[in-house]
């Protein structure tokens, strides 16, 4: 079975081997294997099966191959689906079907606790799962003029490169949007600003029974008119609208004073998240709903509890706690994220239970906590850095007021190990549910979900 070409870094003399047998998947989505007493990486390689794989680079203690021809094929391979996989970065596991997939992230969550935090949960939790395709509803797509490859470009990098990929459609983002990319390629191509437009950031909200697509246009010099009016036609005729960001976050305004809001809901709570197209939600709605559905189940929320969302953004979890029935404390290090959350407190009536703080949470955590005053449990939900501090802290001021549960939702499976043993075995918890959260299907990326009691 031939595989696709991937772009890679090339050794000057790259070397052959035949029959190698790879024992599992990394967590980056490549087969595992040894040979020659050393560890190697295989890019297009699945567990179980015997490959011919060329040498990409060479290091003391490990090597870098891509599979060429897959002599023992695992049952759950897969003729990828995008003819641009191997290509484009936005994928590395197109070839696995999903149960391999999300069979794969579960072991990466569970070796990550069992050898870096030295714990074994009580309960592994059954994997949250969404649809496989068309499920991303933000993406960051770069944007070059490339005049060798005859104009514009739009769409991710290519695998392990600064080239964006020659990309004419895209399975992982719904339909309308992938249908777009040659006409978005098209648009840009006729712009004057199409050499000072690096970027187009999507955001796809809900609006009553329809989706929103807003398409924030990075632009580096102004607009003509003519520009103007093209984006004005191509949005009409699609349905979409633009936004522009000539400098920073603040910098972003609609394009046309009367865009609509973008907003997603959560049903199962009556909650309702308007947003800004470039402040930071979940891609995937699907999958967000239910991993919000386990927080409440194994965090418990109660009447008259007081309980801490920390990194709470525009307040996924917080309001959810809240209308629950807890007073709910969101954390957030971004003011801007906090004032947004104030508003969604109070759009969804729920500004009486609810209070959000600005503070650093990756320092002295004292201080904010200090500010909280009491609290009787926690949910956590920092970025891939993990939470150290915040972890410790909390521990100690468990001991003494009784804090009855954390739990930890998190991006990077080693941080989530990391801070786990320091729960566990410094602090006296024990880790009584663990689960992985399948965010992002087709890529190596391990969500999960951890209780701490």
């Amino acid at each position: 079975m031939a595989l696709g070409t991937i772009r890679e870094v090339s050794v000057s003399a790259p070397a052959v081997h035949a029959d190698v047998a790879i024992e599992s998947l990394d967590q980056e989505g490549r087969g595992v294997a040894h040979v020659a007493g050393k560890v190697m990486f295989v890019e297009g390689a699945l567990p179980g099966e015997r490959v011919d794989v060329v040498t990409l680079k060479e290091r003391p203690s490990y090597s870098l191959a891509r599979a060429q021809v897959v002599r023992k094929p695992n049952a759950s391979r897969v003729t990828p689906r995008c003819p641009h996989f191997g290509v484009c970065g936005g994928c590395t596991l197109q070839h696995a079907d999903p149960a391999l997939q999300i069979a794969a992230k579960q072991r990466a969550l569970e070796d990550a606790l069992a050898r870096i935090g030295r714990v074994r949960p009580d309960v592994m939790l059954p994997p949250i799962a969404g649809p496989a395709w068309g499920y991303r509803y933000r993406a960051r797509l770069s944007v070059r003029h490339v005049a060798k490859k005859g104009g514009v470009l739009v769409g991710f990098h290519e695998r392990k490169s600064s080239f964006v990929a020659d990309m004419t459609e895209c399975h992982v983002v719904p339909a309308k949007l992938s249908a777009l990319l040659p006409r978005l390629r098209a648009l840009i191509a006729g712009l004057s600003v199409r050499d000072r437009l690096p970027q187009i950031e999507v955001a796809i909200g809900e609006h009553g029974d329809a989706l929103v697509y807003a398409l924030v246009l990075r632009i580096l010099e102004p607009l003509s008119a003519s520009d103007e009016a093209l984006l004005d036609a191509f949005a009409a005729e699609h349905g979409v609208e633009f936004w522009l960001q000539s400098g920073g976050p603040a910098t972003v305004v609609p394009m046309r004073s009367d865009a609509t809001p973008l907003a997603y809901t959560l049903p199962e709570f009556n909650v309702t998240m308007p947003f800004a197209p470039t402040e930071f939600t979940q891609v995937n709605y699907a999958v967000n709903r239910a991993l919000v559905r386990r927080a409440m189940s194994l965090l418990r929320p109660q009447l008259g509890e007081r309980v801490a969302d920390f990194f709470c953004g525009l307040g996924n979890f917080t309001l959810p706690i809240a209308r629950l029935g807890a007073f709910a404390i969101g954390v957030e290090g971004s003011a801007a994220l906090v004032r947004r959350a104030e508003e969604n407190a109070a759009h969804n009536g729920l500004a009486e239970r609810t209070q959000f703080l600005a503070g650093n949470l990756f320092g002295d955590v004292a201080p904010i906590l200090g500010k909280m005053g009491g609290i009787d449990a926690a949910l956590v939900d920092p970025p891939r850095e993990g939470a150290i501090e915040l972890v410790k802290a909390l521990s100690e001021r468990a001991s003494s007021e009784g804090l009855r549960a954390i739990v930890y939702v998190s991006c990077a499976p080693g941080t989530l190990a990391r801070d786990a043993s320091v729960l566990v075995h410094e602090r006296g918890y024990r880790l009584a549910a663990a689960g992985v959260v399948n965010m992002f299907p087709h890529t190596a990326h391990v969500e999960s979900i951890a209780l701490f009691e």
